[in-house]
């Protein structure tokens, strides 16, 4: 029986490294977070895009770790914001600022909208690079939606509680897991992901 080839989750992130693991389970990898590995130097996110950062963190932590890494950057743009935070969604009420803090900045900025106004998308970029920092596959997704005027919900991370998915009255963090993941920006970068990962893993079991 062939052991399974590693894959590394660039994330410290626990909600985001949960929801990649349930995404990517099928997969024949021994999937692991940067929490499993020791003496990692944080990759600052320094780039422009979303596509900039993931290829960043996937490079930078593979290198690193010389294992198979996957990395994820994503965000929310607000229309209203001129797609702000966007790619600086996780550093949008200052570093070190706890989840609740970014969203109830981002609620105070858009209090005077109206739901019409309120239109918005998460986008995931996702990377994948090998052991040796060579991008090897590069896929994106959104989701279209608008965002609450308070927070509602208790599952999965981030502006989850404020994000309402085109086809839906629940925010992402009212939804089952199940169906965000199904739906999510995130899901939908990954299927091009898994495909290729796929792709590994049968060039692999051919040898």
């Amino acid at each position: 029986m062939k052991t399974p080839q590693s894959l590394l989750i660039a994330t410290w992130n626990i909600g985001k490294l949960k929801e990649l693991k349930e995404l990517l389970g099928d997969l024949p990898f021994e999937l692991y977070g940067l929490d499993s590995l020791r003496g990692v130097l944080e990759v600052q996110e320094t780039g422009e895009t979303f596509v900039e950062n993931a290829s960043l963190k996937a490079v930078g932590y593979a290198t690193q770790a010389r294992l198979l890494t996957l990395a994820d950057d994503s965000g929310l743009a607000v229309d209203a914001l001129r797609g702000g935070p966007g790619v600086f969604s996780a550093r949008y009420a200052g570093q070190g600022a706890s989840e609740a803090e970014r969203t109830n900045k981002l609620l105070l900025e858009l209090s005077n909208l109206k739901e019409p106004e309120r239109s918005a998308r998460f986008v995931s970029a996702v990377a994948i690079a090998d052991s040796e920092g060579e991008i090897l596959n590069v896929s994106l997704g959104s989701c279209e939606g608008h965002l609450a005027f308070a927070p509602r919900g208790f599952e999965g991370f981030g502006y989850d509680p404020i994000f309402i998915p085109v086809g839906y009255e629940q925010t992402f963090a009212e939804l089952k897991p199940e169906i965000k993941n199904r739906i999510s920006h995130r899901a939908r970068a990954l299927r091009g992901a898994r495909e290729f990962l796929r792709t590994l893993t049968a060039a692999s079991s051919a040898r």
